[in-house]
């Protein structure tokens, strides 16, 4: 029984973990772009997004129970089934932070619960339905109804806008985004935070401590909720570079059309119980937006690396789990050595991103952005300027008066050398 505590007790401290990645992993999808366009300082941006994120955990249980009694059979499941599947979503998690890709924290949750859960029990464990309803079906369409309606709202705000005053405009369409930032932030509460709140509750109800089918109690909302909200806090700094600058460049309007569109796709996917990936949502919303501009630019490059990590995500996420649960089967000594590879493993990649820190300080730098001509759509010719050849301007002003030359003195000059 001892030891049988022991076991319960790692999994809800590894939940919790996993659950702090996914709070600074998925920071920048709800303030991204409020922190790129401007409209909020970094800092204040991610204290507002943490304490959204504790409050939306306590607004709905549903995909709480999508995880906790629909996509495997909890009768099959142990402990140690669900310890390995967090130990693949927290190594794929702090695997794309480190190289600042936006994956789906959600989809390594999945990822590892299913590879674990094969392993364990077989394919009869996982119910296919439920995976290809509530996860897989989500994870295509999200980004893709995300970026039209964001596509088609971004061309509605300039098209509305276009008479008005720029600057009346840019400041009323940065409330919008901080407005709808917030939405962002109590979207992802009322969705990532569940998903923890779940996998607890099946571990419970995996090792005895609750009866099957129950719903999570108070006590797993609520730490669930400030483990996201705390790792919101640090902010995924890496992550929110690659979002607001790396991915496209925005202007006000396009934020406040982008974050509206994902906050009402994820708001919605949270009542009707679906998994979905906040980040695919946000990241669809993004690059809506950037075509919704004209002359907008998205870099195909950054977006091609981050379709590819996301195609990655599950398989493995499930072949780290799969290869965890298979150790923590030759019995304690196994589960010991598993947990010592994780802590180990994220203490590396921790200094491996000490050699180059992003931080509030430099998150808007131009570093993680990939302004290669190679994908990238050209600004249109009003937003490029006209060509002049004033060459005026590049000749550095003299740093005495005295000795400065009139503008006479200075052709009377260029002629001379010309002649000799």
């Amino acid at each position: 029984m001892e030891s049988f505590s022991l076991i319960l007790a790692i999994v809800v401290i590894t939940a919790l973990a996993f659950d702090f990645t996914n709070g600074f992993h998925d920071t920048a999808n709800a303030m991204a772009t409020t922190i790129s366009t401007g409209a909020m300082k970094p800092k204040v941006a991610v204290a507002m997004s943490a304490v959204l994120n504790l409050v939306g955990a306590f607004l709905s249980i549903e995909v709480a129970n999508t995880i906790s009694k629909g996509l495997v059979d909890e009768s099959g499941i142990q402990p140690e089934v669900i310890f390995a599947a967090l130990v693949g979503a927290i190594l794929w998690n702090l695997l794309t932070w480190l190289v600042g890709l936006p994956s789906s924290s959600s989809h390594a949750l999945m990822g590892g619960l299913i590879g674990a859960t094969v392993a364990s029990a077989g394919m009869g464990a996982v119910h296919g339905d439920v995976l290809v309803t509530k996860v897989l079906i989500p994870a295509v369409a999200a980004p893709f109804v995300a970026g039209v309606a964001a596509m088609i709202g971004t061309r509605l705000t300039y098209r509305l806008g276009e008479h008005a005053s720029e600057k009346a405009t840019s400041k009323g369409y940065r409330a919008g985004q901080i407005t709808s930032a917030g939405l962002v932030s109590l979207a992802h509460g009322t969705n990532d935070a569940q998903k923890t709140m779940g996998i607890i509750t099946l571990a419970l109800v995996a090792g005895g401590a609750l009866a099957p089918d129950s719903d999570p109690p108070v006590w797993v909302i609520l730490s669930a909720g400030l483990a996201i909200a705390l790792g919101t806090y640090l902010g995924g700094w890496r992550i929110i570079r690659t979002m607001g600058k790396g991915l496209t460049d925005l202007q006000p309007q396009q934020g406040f059309a982008a974050q509206t569109s994902a906050a009402t796709v994820i708001l919605a996917s949270s009542h009707l119980g679906f998994s979905l990936s906040t980040t695919h949502s946000v990241s669809g919303a993004v690059m809506g937006a950037g075509l919704g501009r004209k002359g907008g630019v998205v870099r195909w490059s950054t977006a091609t690396r981050m379709f590819v990590a996301w195609g990655l995500t599950l398989p493995a996420a499930a072949l780290v789990a799969a290869l965890a649960e298979w150790v923590t089967g030759f019995g304690a000594w196994g589960t010991a050595v598993v947990a010592v590879f994780l802590v180990a493993s994220s203490a590396a990649i921790w200094l491996v991103s000490r050699r180059e820190v992003v931080d509030h300080t430099n998150v808007n730098g131009t570093d993680g952005a990939d302004d290669s001509a190679e994908g990238a759509a050209t600004p249109s010719p009003a937003a490029a300027g006209p060509v002049t050849d004033d060459l005026a301007v590049t000749i550095p002003a003299q740093s005495d008066p005295a000795t400065a030359a009139t503008p006479a003195a200075t052709a009377g000059a260029s002629s001379s050398s010309a002649a000799v």
